[in-house]
């Protein structure tokens, strides 16, 4: 049988690969962005399903989910949907960019899991996968108000494994380091190219959507009595978070 799939965050990088990557593996797929325009060229491409929504409006949220479940069931929620903005300390951290990181990161991952948990708990094999980063289990400098929203995003796939083992929900985080992808740096860094460049600057083979968007599909795919509850994957020249090797 089929297996069906949301995945937000869903117009560009680790969201986008991951619905080609669950596509690619047999699965339908529900893709959700803000971005309408980008979501029908990836389902033009893919074949899946383009639904746009907003994780930060529970209007939208609420309107999303009874389309998705007009449709049928779903085996998994794929929370993709996230980002960072600002690279202030703490001391100059803006209030609007920490609210905006905890708004999408947390928030907007809790409303998709309480809209879709009874459809993943009347499936009898349901999964929940958050994409955290090692921000969520590691601070920085400079990491401020993402770090903060990673490691309660992180805290909240913990608690939420707990809670939902009994309901047979498998809860899947994973946490990458260093990924390239076009908008990550670039939203961080206000829309800074050269700056949002730098980043990966040197470094020889960071890690790709794709790489994160493949391990995101494996999880999924395995027997559903095996839980992969923590993947860390880092590029093999991010050793750890403040050792990052560049030529």
């Amino acid at each position: 049988m089929t297996k069906r799939a949301v995945v937000t965050g869903a117009s560009s990088g680790i969201g986008a690969a991951t619905v080609r990557a669950l596509r690619e593996s047999g699965w339908e797929v529900v893709a959700v962005a803000r971005r309408a325009g980008r979501l029908a060229a990836l389902a033009e491409e893919t074949g899946a399903v383009a639904m746009p929504g907003d994780v930060t409006d529970q209007a939208s949220v609420d309107q999303l989910v009874a389309d998705v479940l007009a449709g049928g069931g779903i085996d998994a929620l794929v929370n993709i949907a996230g980002g960072a903005f600002g690279v202030d300390s703490i001391a100059e951290g803006k209030f609007a960019d920490w609210e905006k990181m905890y708004n999408v990161n947390v928030l907007g991952s809790l409303r998709m899991i309480q809209a879709f948990l009874p459809a993943l708990r009347h499936n009898g094999e349901g999964s929940v996968v958050l994409l955290t980063s090692t921000a969520g289990i590691v601070a920085y400098e400079g990491g401020g108000g993402y770090v903060a929203a990673k490691f309660a995003q992180h805290s909240m796939a913990g608690t939420l494994r707990l809670e939902e083992a009994e309901h047979n929900v498998r809860v899947i985080d994973i946490l990458p380091g260093l990924v390239q992808t076009e908008e990550f740096s670039l939203n961080r860094l206000g829309g800074d190219q050269a700056a949002a460049d730098r980043v990966y600057t040197g470094v020889e083979k960071p890690l790709l959507a794709e790489d994160v968007a493949n391990v995101v599909a494996y999880s999924l795919n395995l027997p559903h009595h095996v839980n992969l509850d923590q993947v860390v994957m880092r590029p093999v020249a991010q050793a750890a978070a403040h050792k990052l090797i560049r030529k």
